[in-house]
């Protein structure tokens, strides 16, 4: 279940990302950070999950923290 919405999560990373390339309009910057937030998220709870004592799935949980906060800080504060 993680492995799909993983997936679904990149696609949907990959096409926000290109239209604000080529675009070149940042109002849904924060729209790509919330989604890489949330596959860094799913990403550490599936390496948390196969493996107990990995560092990286603790590392990929506080990394979407960070990216939740600053998407969060985008969106209310316009910051």
């Amino acid at each position: 279940m993680l492995k799909i919405i993983r997936i679904v999560l990149q696609i949907s990373i990959v096409g926000v990302a290109g239209y604000v390339l080529l675009t070149q309009n940042t109002v849904l910057t924060p729209l790509v950070m919330l989604l890489l937030g949330i596959f860094m998220l799913v990403a550490g709870f599936e390496r948390i999950e196969k493996n107990r004592k990995e560092f990286w799935g603790y590392a990929f949980v506080v990394i979407s923290l960070l990216l939740f906060m600053v998407s969060w800080q985008d969106f209310f504060l316009g910051a």
